[in-house]
């Protein structure tokens, strides 16, 4: 069995709430150099809004910059524990057709994995490898999430 995925999960987290806007969102994702942000309240996970949200719900549909992000989020999750194995994290994210995983621990937001931690860690190249495959292979049109 391979190792908890709490160690190399990134947990320097940037967080927004439903009640952010649109603008922060981006502006947050370029300063930061992410494509995906948690939002939170009260520490608990309520979903995430990623560069896509902002594209398709935000600008395609022409709302403005000051739209809260509550409107355009991604509010089904797919969510991890810090104790799973890598193996099951990079299973559970090709099963899922995710890049990116929250890690949720009694409630609260303790991380995120993407297909980028488990590829920067050697020993699991061959998992992101693997989930990666299954995701390209899988998404309608080639598109990844």
């Amino acid at each position: 069995m391979s190792s908890p995925v709490r160690g190399i999960m990134s947990t320097d987290l940037q967080v927004l709430s439903p009640d952010d806007n649109l603008y922060e969102a981006a502006l947050m994702m370029r300063q930061n150099d992410v494509g995906i942000i948690p939002v939170c309240e009260n520490g608990k996970i309520r979903g995430v809004v990623t560069d896509r949200d902002l594209v398709i719900r935000g600008i395609a549909e022409k709302r403005p910059n000051s739209s809260q992000i509550g409107e355009v989020m991604s509010d089904e999750l797919v969510t991890g524990s810090p104790d799973m194995s890598v193996d099951d994290v990079a299973l559970l994210m090709a099963d899922y057709q995710v890049r990116r995983l929250p890690i949720v621990e009694n409630g609260q937001l303790v991380g995120v994995v993407s297909l980028g931690d488990l590829a920067v860690h050697m020993p699991y190249m061959n998992e992101a490898s693997e989930a990666l495959n299954e995701i390209s292979h899988n998404t309608d049109h080639g598109y990844m999430q």
